[in-house]
């Protein structure tokens, strides 16, 4: 993974920040790239395991249909209102399609673990609920660039 920073070094998130960020919050804004060109954005939640972010997709979306098709993506996760608050990471790379599609939980080892991350993190349950019009994409970023105003500290 690189990390590239637009912005200065001064208010990137350091390995630990961006892990505890990424863990805690729960929507994301992920970008794919139709046939033609055109950028395509929508929200999902999501999990992070340290490593990778994980996104339940629609297996019928766009979102879904475009990565299959092409699977570069950019991802966008951020916080805050006021400036001074404001703090986001975009993370880039290649989706990875894993597990059956759609998804409607035969046994898959490769998604113990997530699954059990994203189901407490998002429905506050200890399994995942599956309903077979979902399955699993992988971002394991080749880069990271991060932000965190609040570093600024009112300058």
């Amino acid at each position: 993974m690189t990390v590239t920073q637009r912005r200065g070094r001064r208010i990137m998130m350091t390995p630990e920040e961006l892990d505890s960020f990424l863990t805690e919050q729960r929507t994301c804004r992920v970008a794919t790239v139709s046939a033609d060109g055109r950028p395509h954005v929508s929200a999902l939640w999501f999990a992070w395991d340290g490593t990778s972010l994980w996104l339940y997709s629609l297996t019928r979306s766009r979102r879904w249909a475009q990565l299959r098709a092409d699977p570069r993506l950019s991802v966008l996760v951020d916080d805050g209102e006021e400036y001074g608050e404001l703090r986001g990471a975009e993370l880039s790379g290649t989706a990875v399609f894993v597990g059956e599609a759609p998804r409607t939980g035969e046994p898959c080892a490769g998604l113990d673990a997530v699954e059990r991350l994203f189901a407490a993190k998002n429905f506050g349950l200890d399994a995942m609920p599956h309903d077979g019009r979902h399955a699993w994409l992988r971002l394991t970023p080749d880069t990271v660039t991060t932000w965190d105003f609040r570093k600024l500290g009112g300058a």
